[in-house]
């Protein structure tokens, strides 16, 4: 094996391994924010859960696809703000 193709085969594992880092990312975003919606809990923005799905999907990336640092990012900070604590809404701390 020659080093181009040493280069390609490692380009290509690393970007594997980035796209099943950001699927399970993606998977774990869709089970928080449902886990939160069935207990009650505020979800935070609609458009930032909605958002970081689309960046994911779509292929306009800062960075180009094969390079899956910035989808992780985007669904990184989604996922975190889905687990901030927010203050309940008036009406539900009422008894």
């Amino acid at each position: 094996m020659d080093t181009t193709t040493t280069l390609l085969v490692t380009g290509a594992v690393v970007a594997e391994v980035l796209l099943a880092v950001a699927l399970v990312l993606l998977v774990r975003l869709v089970r928080t924010r449902r886990a939160l919606r069935r207990a009650g809990l505020p979800t935070g923005p609609r458009w930032v859960f909605w958002g970081a799905v689309a960046y994911l999907l779509l292929p306009t990336d800062l960075l180009p696809d094969p390079i899956y640092l910035d989808d992780i990012a985007v669904l990184l900070l989604a996922l975190r703000s889905l687990r901030t604590p927010r203050p309940l809404p008036p009406d539900a701390t009422e008894s």
